[in-house]
C-alpha cells in the first residue's frame, strides 16, 4: 500500500512539470491553400520539396509555414485536416513570409487544385517531446 502512495505522488508531480505532455494533441486553425507540381508554381524541380523530399502525386502531403515548426510541426510529421480523410505528412516548407498556412500536396491536378482555393481548416498532430 505503501508502495502506490509513493508512485501515485510521483505521477502526480510529474504532472505538474509537464512530463506527461509526450505526444499531446494540438489542435489550430490554419488556412489552407493548394498546390501543384507544375513550372508555374515551382521552379525547375518541381517535384523537389525545401527539406529535399522527392513529392509523388497520390501522395498525401503538405507544406507547412514556418511559424508552424516551431509549434512542433517537422518534416515527416503526421497532421490530420479537417474536412478531409486520412493523415497527411509534412514534406515541405513554405516560404518565410507565410505564417499560420499550409499548402496541400494535389500532385499535377491543377484543376482540383484551383477548386480547393483558399479554405480555413482545422489541423492536429501529436506533439512529440523534444
Amino acid at each position: 500500500m505503501f508502495f502506490v502512495k509513493i508512485v501515485s505522488i510521483a505521477i502526480f508531480f510529474f504532472s505538474l512539470l509537464g512530463c506527461n505532455d509526450k505526444n499531446k494533441e494540438v489542435e489550430l486553425e490554419v488556412t489552407a491553400t493548394a498546390y501543384t507540381s507544375t513550372h508555374s508554381q515551382t521552379d525547375s524541380t518541381p517535384f523537389l520539396a525545401a527539406w529535399n523530399n522527392v513529392l509523388k502525386p497520390g501522395v498525401k502531403s503538405i507544406a507547412v509555414s514556418r511559424d508552424l515548426l516551431k509549434k512542433g510541426l517537422k518534416n515527416g510529421s503526421k497532421v490530420t485536416i479537417s474536412g478531409l480523410p486520412g493523415e497527411y505528412l509534412v514534406l515541405d516548407k513554405m516560404n518565410k513570409r507565410w505564417e499560420k498556412k499550409i499548402d496541400i500536396y494535389m500532385g499535377k491536378d491543377h484543376k482540383k487544385a484551383k477548386e480547393w482555393g483558399k479554405q480555413k481548416v482545422i489541423i492536429r498532430w501529436k506533439k512529440e517531446q523534444e
